[in-house]
C-alpha cells in the first residue's frame, strides 16, 4: 500500500456490478496492524471511508460481518454510515466503502473539547437515550466506547458494527445495566448526582421503575467496569496507539504522547535530553535523580531524570521496570480517576545491552504551590483554607475508595493548584489487590501526612 497521499485505489466491486471501482485515498485515518487500515477517500465524487481488511485469515468474515451490522442497523431505524460496495484490491486485500458522514465529530472529541459541564451532561444524556434506543431494539455494541459514536447534524450514527451483537428481542438487563454503567464513567465525574441523572434517563427511556436491587447492580457494575477500562486503557499507553507513539531500538524503549511531538521530533528530543535538562532550570540534583523544567516546542515541560547508580541497580530495575515506566502507569491511572496530577508527556528509558541504564519522565508543568508553604501563608483566609481542606479530604477519601496509597504522603508532595491539590512525586504510589496492604499502606500515608 503506498504511503504517499493522495494515491489511488483500484477495487474490484464483487458486490453489484463485478467491475473496477477507482477511488483517490487521501488520508490514513486508522491502521491497526495485521487487521485493518481505514481511509478517508474520494469515490465519484463522493467523500467516502475505505477500510481495508488485513487479516489473512479472516478478512472476508469481518468484512462480511460489517457489512450485515450496518445493514441491520439501518432495518432497527438507528443511524449507520450507508454501505456502498465491497470487493477485493489489487492486492487481493478484502475492502468495505461506506458513506463519510459530513462534519461530524465522535462523541469522545466533544467531551474532551468541550469545558462546559452543563453541555458535557447534556450531550452524556443525549447518548443515553441512544444507548436505551439500541437496547430496545436488540443492538448490543460488545466494544462500547465514546469514539463508536458519531454526532452530525443533529444525529447519533453508530459505528463498527462488526463488535455489535444483534438480539431477535431486548437486549437483557444484566448486559443493559453493564453497559450503562461503562456510560457512567465517561463524566470523569464520582458524584451520586452526576450518576443519578444518567441513571434516571436510562430508566425513563426505558421504563422501567427504580428498586433496589436494580440499582446496586448499577453501582457494582460502575466499579468492574471502571477497572476494566483502567486496565485496557493503561495497556494502550504502553504501545503505539491512536494517542501514543511507541519507539523501540537497541539503545532506548519510549512512549510519547502524539500530542506532545511526534516520532521524528520524540527521537530528536531523546537525542539532545540529557544537554536540554543541564541546560534547563534545574529543580533538583540528586544522587537518585535530577529534576529540570524546560521549554521544549513552546511546550513547559518538566523532566525527571532517575540515574543509573551500579549494575544491581540497574538490574533490579531492569527486572521490576523502571521508575520512568511506573510513575508513567501511576500518573496515566490517576488522571482516568479525575484525580490531579502532573500530565504525563512521556517516558523513556535507555540501555546499556540489556540493563535500563537511566530512565526518564516528561510531564507538563503543574503551576501551583506545596502544601507545606501554603499552609505557612499567613495572608489566606479562612475561606481558602476551609475548601482546601475540604479538597484534600475529597482527595484522600478517593484513593481510599480505589485502594491507592501513595507512598510518601508528606506535604511537600502535595500541590494546591487553580484546580484543587495535586499529586506529585508518583514513585511509591500503588494500586492494592488486598485490603490488609492497602490498610497498612493507607495507615503509612496518614502518618506522613499529619
Amino acid at each position: 500500500m503506498l504511503s504517499e497521499y493522495p494515491f489511488q485505489l483500484i477495487i474490484k466491486n464483487t458486490y453489484s456490478k463485478e467491475h473496477e471501482e477507482l477511488l483517490l485515498c487521501k488520508e490514513l485515518l486508522r491502521y491497526l496492524p495485521g487487521k485493518r487500515k481505514v481511509f478517508d477517500a474520494e469515490w465519484n465524487n463522493k467523500d467516502v471511508i475505505v477500510k481495508i481488511f488485513l487479516d489473512k485469515f479472516k478478512a472476508k468474515h469481518h468484512l462480511k460481518r460489517e457489512w450485515t451490522g450496518l445493514i441491520k442497523l439501518n432495518k432497527r431505524k438507528l443511524y449507520g454510515p450507508k454501505p456502498l460496495f465491497f470487493g477485493r484490491t489489487e492486492n487481493s486485500d478484502w475492502a468495505m466503502v461506506t458513506e463519510k458522514i459530513a462534519n461530524s465529530s465522535t462523541a469522545l472529541e466533544i467531551l474532551e473539547k468541550n469545558d462546559n459541564h452543563n453541555e458535557k451532561i447534556d450531550f452524556l444524556i443525549m447518548i443515553c437515550k441512544q444507548l436505551a434506543k439500541q437496547h430496545i431494539n436488540g443492538v448490543l455494541q460488545k466494544d462500547l466506547h465514546m469514539e463508536n459514536f458519531l454526532f452530525a447534524d443533529n444525529k447519533i450514527y453508530t459505528l463498527d458494527p462488526g463488535q455489535i451483537k444483534f438480539f431477535a428481542g431486548h437486549v437483557p438487563q444484566n448486559k443493559c445495566i453493564s453497559q450503562l454503567a461503562l456510560l457512567t464513567l465517561y463524566a470523569n465525574d464520582d458524584s451520586l448526582s452526576l450518576t443519578k441523572i444518567i441513571r434516571d434517563e436510562y430508566l425513563k427511556n426505558r421504563g422501567w421503575e427504580l428498586n433496589h436491587s436494580l440499582d446496586a447492580l448499577l453501582h457494582k457494575q460502575i466499579k468492574i467496569q471502571r477497572q476494566k477500562t483502567i486496565n485496557h486503557a493503561l495497556k494502550k499507553c504502553l504501545r503505539t496507539s491512536k494517542r501514543y507513539t511507541r519507539i523501540k531500538t537497541k539503545d532506548y524503549t519510549a512512549v510519547f504522547d502524539k500530542r506532545f511531538c511526534q516520532e521524528a521530533q520524540a527521537t530528536d528530543l531523546i537525542m539532545k535530553l540529557d544537554s536540554l535538562i543541564i541546560q534547563g532550570n534545574i529543580l533538583k540534583d540528586g544522587n537518585t535523580c535530577f529534576v529540570s523544567r524546560l521549554l521544549w516546542n513552546n511546550n513547559d515541560i518538566v523532566v525527571k531524570r532517575y540515574n543509573h547508580k551500579g549494575f544491581l541497580h540497574s538490574l533490579r530495575h531492569s527486572i521490576k521496570k523502571s521508575r520512568a515506566y511506573r510513575v508513567w502507569l501511576n500518573a496515566q491511572r490517576l488522571g482516568m480517576l479525575g484525580i490531579l496530577t502532573a500530565k504525563p508527556l512521556a517516558y523513556i528509558e535507555k540501555k546499556k545491552g540489556f540493563l535500563i541504564w537511566n530512565s526518564y519522565l516528561i510531564t507538563k508543568y503543574l503551576e501551583g504551590t506545596n502544601l507545606y508553604n501554603f499552609i505557612k501563608n499567613e495572608s489566606l483566609t479562612e475561606e481558602t483554607r476551609s475548601i482546601t481542606k475540604q479538597q484534600l479530604k475529597e482527595l484522600l477519601d478517593k484513593l481510599a475508595e480505589h485502594h491507592i496509597t501513595h507512598g510518601d504522603l508528606k506535604h511537600s508532595n502535595i500541590l494546591i493548584t487553580k484546580n484543587g491539590p495535586a499529586l506529585t512525586d508518583l514513585d511509591s504510589m500503588k494500586k492494592h489487590i488486598f485490603s490488609w496492604t492497602f490498610n497498612k499502606g493507607r495507615e503509612k500515608d496518614l502518618q506522613h501526612f499529619k
